[in-house]
C-alpha cells in the first residue's frame, strides 16, 4: 500500500511538471548555425494564447534561469500567457574570470540578438503547434535581458529579417540601457562587446538603447527601482526620455524601493515593487489583449 501511494505521488508530480513546462528545443536545430541555444515552453491552456519570450539577466556573462526565467514563465502561464524561456548566448563564467575572449571570439554581439530574433521567428512559425496567436508575441527581459528585448525592438530589421522578428510588445524590467553615459553597467558592456579593443566608442554608441529609439518600435512596459544597487536607476530614465521624445507608446514605472534581481518574486523585493506583475498584466489587457 505504501509503495502504491509513492507511485501515485510520483505520477502526480510528473503530470504537474509536464503541465508546467514542455520539452526544451534548440532554436537553431536544422539551420546552418551550429550554436545550441535552448528555449523552454510553458504553455497556457486554451487556443490563440498570447506569448512572451522571457530573457533572464546576468550581465551577458551568465543567466538567472530560476528567478528571472522559470519562475517568471510559470507566473505568465498561470495568467493565461504562454511563455518561452530563452537561454540566449552569453560570454560565460570562464570568459568572465579569464578574459579568454582576448584570444578567441567566444560569444558576443550580435549572437544574442540573432538568438532572440530566431526565437520570435520560431514561436510565430510554430504558432499552431503551441496554440498561440502569432500576432501577440512579446518579449520580456530582466537586467541585461531587459537590454536585449529593447534591442530586439530597435533592430528588428537588422540582418534583413524584417517585421517577422519584430516583437508585438516589450517588457523591460530594471534594464541595462546605456554604454556611453556615466550610469553604464560596465560588466554588461564587457559581456556583450568582448575584450580589449572590441570595447570601443563606436560599438558602445551602437548598443546604447537611448541613442537608437525609433518611432516604429513596439510598445514598451518599463520598470525599475531608484534604490537599484546593481544597475543605476538612471538607465531607465534615459530610456523613458528617449521613448517619450520619439513618441513611442510606453509606460514607465519607477519605484522608490525594490532593488534588483527579483523577477516576479514578491519575497525578493519591496511591497511596492512587488506590484509590477499586476501592473504589467493590466497594461497588457488594456492595450493588446481582449478581455476574457
Amino acid at each position: 500500500m505504501k509503495s502504491f501511494r509513492i507511485t501515485l505521488l510520483f505520477t502526480f508530480l510528473c503530470c504537474c511538471l509536464s503541465a508546467a513546462a514542455q520539452e526544451s528545443v534548440n532554436i537553431w536545430a536544422g539551420t546552418d548555425c551550429k550554436a545550441k541555444v535552448k528555449m523552454t515552453p510553458y504553455l497556457a491552456e486554451g487556443d490563440e494564447r498570447p506569448a512572451v519570450i522571457v530573457c533572464p539577466g546576468g550581465s551577458y556573462f551568465w543567466l538567472d534561469r530560476g528567478t528571472e526565467g522559470a519562475d517568471v514563465a510559470r507566473w505568465l502561464q498561470r495568467n493565461g500567457i504562454s511563455a518561452f524561456v530563452l537561454e540566449y548566448r552569453v560570454a560565460g563564467i570562464e570568459a568572465f574570470i579569464t578574459h579568454s575572449r582576448l584570444l578567441r571570439r567566444g560569444n558576443r554581439y550580435p549572437d544574442m540578438l540573432l538568438d532572440i530574433q530566431r526565437a520570435i521567428e520560431l514561436v510565430r512559425c510554430d504558432s499552431s503547434k503551441y496554440h498561440i496567436d502569432p500576432h501577440r508575441v512579446g518579449v520580456m527581459g530582466f537586467s541585461a535581458g531587459g537590454h536585449l528585448v529593447v534591442l530586439a525592438a530597435e533592430r528588428f530589421d537588422a540582418f534583413g529579417r524584417g517585421r517577422d522578428v519584430r516583437p508585438d510588445f516589450v517588457a523591460s524590467i530594471y534594464p541595462v540601457v546605456t554604454f556611453t553615459h556615466e550610469s553604464m553597467h560596465k560588466r554588461s558592456r564587457r559581456g556583450i562587446m568582448g575584450e580589449g579593443s572590441a570595447i570601443n566608442d563606436a560599438m558602445a554608441d551602437s548598443l546604447s538603447l537611448e541613442r537608437h529609439v525609433r518611432p516604429d518600435m513596439s510598445p514598451v512596459f518599463l520598470v525599475n527601482c531608484k534604490d537599484d544597487p546593481v544597475v543605476d536607476y538612471r538607465n531607465s530614465v534615459l530610456l523613458d526620455t528617449a521613448l517619450t521624445a520619439a513618441g513611442v507608446e510606453h509606460r514607465y514605472i519607477q519605484y522608490a524601493t525594490g532593488g534588483h534581481g527579483f523577477g516576479c518574486t514578491a519575497a525578493k523585493t519591496s511591497a511596492e515593487a512587488a506590484t509590477w506583475p499586476e501592473a504589467f498584466i493590466k497594461w497588457l489587457n488594456n492595450n493588446f489583449l481582449d478581455e476574457e
